[in-house]
């Protein structure tokens, strides 16, 4: 995701900028990238889900907690005020009650992540009788859950998908915002911040 703010491709290193502008920018590029992450997880869900086979319900699973702990992380308070919110749902322009959409993801996500019972399996003991009827033995069953299914899927996707073009629009006014500034520093003042390697590396001292 290194790119300068006029588009072109970034340098190897760059200056490290720490204020509220700057901080806000990269929050913002954090919440895009959640977003992102639920569109590869509903791109793979649907994959996975048309094969059916039981060495596939691990990655269902597994592909389907990350799309819902990345989707409400992109709606938590906080983010020096760039996180998402309920009234930017309607800036989707997606038909049908998308705040209740939304709503039931957070329900789901509650499901999945933070509720004590396991959401895969329920556990069932019972007792075996002999033929005199008395206990002969403990069973243990289980039943599997049933998996997240392709609308559920798709409708996630759709909605990460124009969330993100919102987010993307809301990066290109900070990513100039934070220029501007930028621009109106002294090349002394630019050399006195610490050095950023652009990439994957964090900022050096």
């Amino acid at each position: 995701m290194a790119q300068s703010s006029s588009g072109v491709r970034a340098p190897a290193t760059a200056r490290h900028l720490t204020t509220p502008a700057a901080l806000a920018l990269g929050d913002l590029a954090a919440i895009f990238e959640d977003l992102q992450v639920v569109l590869a997880c509903c791109e793979r869900l649907l994959d996975g889900l048309t094969q059916g086979n039981g060495d596939d319900a691990l990655i269902v699973d597994a592909l389907w907690t990350t799309a819902l702990n990345s989707y409400a992380r992109c709606f938590k308070p906080g983010k020096r005020g760039m996180g998402l919110a309920e009234k930017d749902l309607t800036e989707t322009g997606l038909k049908g009650d998308v705040a209740e959409w939304h709503s039931l993801l957070g329900r789901l996500r509650t499901y999945y992540v933070d509720n004590e019972t396991n959401p895969r399996e329920a556990f069932f003991v019972g007792v075996a009788q002999a033929d005199d009827g008395k206990a002969e033995g403990i069973v243990l069953s289980s039943a599997s859950q049933p998996l997240v299914d392709e609308t559920t899927v798709r409708q996630t996707g759709r909605l990460a998908f124009e969330l993100s073009r919102i987010v993307d629009g809301r990066i290109k006014a900070q990513q100039e915002k934070v220029f501007t500034t930028a621009k109106a520093m002294t090349a002394d003042a630019l050399s006195d911040l610490p050095s950023l390697a652009v990439g994957d590396q964090a900022p050096e001292g």
